[in-house]
């Protein structure tokens, strides 16, 4: 209070300034004084100031704030300061608290300009902004949160422009991104209600911020508050969200690609008891509906939208939202929402609309949805927005959906009407026929989206008989529509009669044909045409002129007095055709109409208004053109269309017999190429038999000539004799391999005998090296005593080895005899060559000799391979033996050369030490002192020792 005190000059008492002269002192003080303290005061003062003073704080003093922003920044509380003080100045916010109050009606529209005009002052230099993103980038909290009000309130006054500074300025939008991160939650949420104003519909800010992470950090804030449980921060982040997808298909595109929708399911899981919501979180529930509408809106691209719906179904979404819309206790407007949800989640997608088919309602017994959904759109008790969304599931269910349409339609029909139950399209009757105005007009339309698009259920309808009255015939759904609308009901019950009756003649020969055979129809659509009514009855006056002009259009002529011709001149006489154009103008005219053709989703402020819907405004605007010009052709030009008519008729007939040809064609060429592929691999398959089995073929005959040649299979009984040489010679091939393989076993032999020689050498040396180190140490000595041990050992081994040798050599010579006994056996002649029994005899006898000594041959060279593999492993271990007495002859070697190194120190300590004694002793001498040599100790001490002597033995 001194400083303002002494701002306003001097003491308190005389008069006081004006609020403007204190300002401007301020003001001078900030922009003059040179201590930092004067100034934190200053600015102190004018943000006390600012929000009673705020034009003139504005005027004054925001050039003067702007300076210290840039040459006080080390000091973060002046900075607070200011960035408060632009704050008040720009914001609307507090004006706006501070007026709900006051009377002052017509300063309202001045305060509103008057942020605006601060903030374009202030973003006039786009420096400004920048130097604004850079505080907010500081950690200081006194910094950091003024500053992101101060940019949040920019955004609001002058959107765009502030967007367009941002997004130039370098790493603007990332600097902002990193207040999601930040662990203070009041900066975290100011920073969401930030990006919120920031991405206000810029699509280029919104993919920077969305490829920055945004939506994984949103919605762990989401799942950290507690989904739809969670507070007013859950709501920010929800409507940042809608932000960043609505609208944007880069963005979505990359939201479903990161899994994100998985995250979302657990948004929609409530419990069984869902009374007492929160207004919070009703709120942030449908927020959450609105979102998931976003992705899956019909504005959408229809290739993501159909992903994303794939996408719910997959993750559980669209069960979720299921079980909410047959929950019981969930709010109306919850519902509602609900219901507006899971139809544009079906809308298009076979799956999904096949999934909403098979659920049921909890009910006992159990009830399809639809039925149960139908019944609240013919309820005229219930909500009306309620019924609308009823509606519009019910047309997102049967969109592009012929197998829902088929199923509807066929509860209509006599064969399939089940009397113990509800069906949906006994809903409908009742609702088309019913006292309630909307519950007709709903009912109407809903079965005309059963019909849309689908000739063939249109024609299955015209079987549709009703029961009106005990006692009287039942009469078709076609005549009971025309009868309604003959009775002079109300304009929306007409409405939505003549909207099905549009969309059911339209495209359907048959339909016309049996809408004109009643001869009542054409007079009271002529009529009604031709009266001049009220504004009211105009759309009536149009609707009708339209089905008349569809029952011109789509005339086959099948009835002779009601052909197109006979119908034209009808309207000419009756109407006029100028006439009849401009009532059928009526409808593309009406402003209710053009709200309709809007968008899909039904919705209407009140019930009066709600008279077309989105899928009739197409059909009208298919014909209104096409009807106008049929009425205006003549006869011939008739004629002339009819035979284009069927000169086209003929040549899609013939193009389809072509196609069919064709398909049918390509059925066959596939099925040939199937054949072909086929035989293909099993003429591979029995190649390779074949090829196998020449092969198996090739091996027998080779058998077989192998065979042939040892026994040799001869006819003729003279060629015995030679057999049996035959069976000599292969035996004499045996005898010279085992001698070959007697010479490689002496070869062997012999070398391994010289590595046993050279192995016997080695230990020898390895002996004499230990006995000469032997005396070198007390510890050496103990391994030479092991050396010895093991060298005794070897020789041992060794000694076995020479044995076995012995016994390999005594068997070689065995081996030799028996050889030298075959060769004689083998040069010996026959005697009795001549007699063949004595022939067969001996030769019988010497191939069991034969054998025998074969397999006697076979197993000793064996035993000798063992023996040699026993040999092999006997040298490989006493060559581990040598390695292991080399390596301690080794370690014996440096021992020995340490020791001596050391008794070498030892005698040159001793040497010196000597000579320090001597030199010693000399100086003692020169000084006086008697010293005795060691000779004189010596011979003193060995005198004593006499005597010691002489004493025990005097003892």
């Amino acid at each position: 209070m001194n400083f303002l005190r002494g701002v306003m000059g001097g003491p308190s008492a005389g008069p006081q300034p004006s609020g403007a002269d204190t300002i401007q002192k301020l003001c001078d003080r900030v922009a003059s004084s040179t201590l930092l303290d004067d100034r934190r005061d200053a600015v102190r003062a004018l943000k006390s100031l600012s929000k009673k003073y705020r034009l003139e704080v504005g005027i004054q003093a925001m050039e003067h704030l702007i300076h210290v922003l840039q040459t006080d920044r080390s000091d973060s509380e002046i900075i607070g300061y200011a960035l408060d003080t632009l704050y008040n100045v720009i914001s609307n916010d507090l004006e706006e608290e501070e007026q709900d109050d006051s009377e002052e009606e017509n300063s309202a529209k001045q305060v509103d300009d008057l942020g605006s005009q601060f903030t374009e002052i202030f973003i006039k230099q786009q420096e400004n902004v920048t130097l604004l993103l850079t505080l907010v980038e500081e950690f200081d909290f006194h910094v950091r949160w003024p500053g992101v009000k101060l940019l949040t309130s920019l955004l609001k006054q002058q959107g765009p422009q502030v967007q367009q500074i941002i997004l130039v300025s370098p790493m603007g939008v990332s600097r902002l991104m990193d207040l999601l991160a930040d662990s203070r939650e009041v900066i975290r949420n100011d920073g969401v209600l930030l990006l919120q104003q920031l991405t206000k519909s810029n699509a280029a800010i919104q993919k920077i911020v969305a490829f920055e992470n945004a939506f994984e950090r949103l919605l762990d804030i989401i799942t950290e508050e507690g989904n739809s449980d969670g507070g007013i921060v859950v709501e920010d982040c929800l409507l940042l969200l809608q932000n960043l997808l609505k609208n944007n298909n880069s963005n979505q595109n990359f939201f479903k690609e990161g899994s994100y929708i998985q995250r979302m399911k657990p948004w929609f899981e409530v419990g069984d008891d869902n009374c007492g919501w929160s207004a919070q979180k009703v709120t942030n529930l449908h927020l959450m509906l609105q979102l998931v509408r976003v992705l899956v809106s019909p504005t959408n691209p229809p290739g993501a939208t159909s992903s994303c719906q794939k996408a719910m179904f997959h993750c559980g979404l669209l069960q979720q939202l299921c079980t909410i819309l047959m929950a019981t206790g969930v709010p109306a407007d919850i519902l509602t929402e609900t219901i507006n949800t899971v139809s544009e989640v079906i809308r298009g997608c076979q799956t999904n609309q096949d999934y909403f088919a098979s659920v049921n309602a909890p009910s006992n017994p159990p009830r399809p949805a639809i039925v149960v959904l139908l019944m609240s759109m013919v309820n005229e008790r219930q909500p009306f927005v309620l019924r609308c969304a009823v509606l519009y599931c019910f047309q997102c269910f049967l969109y592009k959906n012929q197998k829902g349409q088929g199923e509807i339609v066929s509860t209509l029909l006599p064969s399939t009407i089940d009397g113990n139950s509800v069906s949906a399209g006994q809903l409908l009757c009742g609702g088309l026929f019913s006292t309630d105005s909307l519950s007709n007009w709903c009912a109407a339309v809903a079965l005309a989206h059963a019909l849309q698009e689908n000739a063939t259920l249109k024609e299955q309808l015209l079987r549709v008989q009703l029961a009106t009255s005990i006692g009287n015939p039942p009469v078709s759904l076609l005549q009971q529509c025309t009868n309604i609308l003959s009775q002079g009901s109300k304009v929306q019950t007409r409405v939505g009669l003549l909207m099905l009756l549009c969309t059911w003649l339209s495209n359907c020969s048959i339909a016309v044909t049996h809408f004109l055979h009643n001869p009542a129809n054409v007079p009271f659509l002529t009529g009604q045409i031709a009266e001049n009514l009220g504004e009211e009855e105009q759309l009536v006056q149009g609707l009708c002129a339209l089905l008349l002009g569809i029952s011109i259009y789509y005339n086959d002529n099948s009835l002779e007095n009601y052909r197109k011709e006979k119908l034209k001149q009808l309207i000419e006489k009756r109407i006029g055709r100028e006439n009849f154009v401009e009532k059928l103008g009526f409808i593309s005219k009406h402003e209710l109409y053009s709200r309709a053709a809007q968008k899909p989703q039904p919705s209407f402020s009140s019930p009066d208004h709600m008279m077309f819907d989105h899928e009739f405004t197409k059909l009208v605007k298919e014909l209104e053109g096409v009807i106008s010009k049929a009425i205006y052709k003549s006869s011939e030009e008739d004629k002339k269309e009819e035979e284009v008519k069927k000169t086209l008729e003929q040549h899609d007939n013939i193009v389809t017999h072509y196609k069919k040809v064709i398909r049918e064609q390509d059925q066959e060429l596939e099925e040939l190429k199937q054949q072909i592929n086929t035989l293909t691999s099993q003429n591979e398959q029995l190649q390779a038999t074949v090829t196998q089995q020449v092969s198996q073929i090739q091996q027998h005959k080779d058998q077989y000539n192998l065979l042939k040649v040892q026994l040799g299979k001869d006819t003729q009984h003279h060629n015995s004799h030679s057999d049996t040489f035959q069976m000599n010679g292969i035996q004499t091939e045996e005898v010279s391999k085992l001698k070959e393989e007697l010479e490689e076993w002496k070869n062997k032999h012999e070398l391994l005998q010289g590595q046993l020689r050279e192995k016997d050498s080695v230990i020898e040396k390895l002996n004499s090296s230990q006995l000469e180190m032997g005396t070198t140490e007390q510890s050496s000595q103990t391994s030479k005593s092991g050396g010895l041990e093991h060298n005794s050992e070897l020789q041992k081994e060794l000694e076995m080895l020479r044995s076995q040798i012995q016994l390999q050599s005594a068997e070689i010579s065995k081996l030799q005899k028996e050889n030298q006994k075959l060769q004689v056996m083998n040069a010996t002649p026959d005697p009795v060559l001549g007699d063949s029994g004595a022939t067969a005899a001996t030769s019988s006898e010497l191939e069991a000799r034969l054998e025998q000594e074969i397999k006697e041959l076979k197993s000793e060279v064996k035993a000798l391979s063992e023996e040699k593999e026993s040999l092999k492993q006997q040298l490989d271990s006493s060559s581990s033996t040598v390695a292991i007495l080399q390596d301690e002859k080794s370690k014996l070697q440096r021992e020995v050369a340490e020791s001596k190194k050391e008794q070498d120190d030892l005698l040159v300590l001793l040497a010196d030490q000597d000579q320090k004694i001597s030199a010693l002793k000399i100086k003692l001498k020169d000084l006086g002192v008697p010293v005795e040599d060691e000779d004189d100790i010596e011979s003193g001490d060995q005198g004593d020792e006499d005597e010691d002597g002489d004493e025990e033995e005097q003892d």
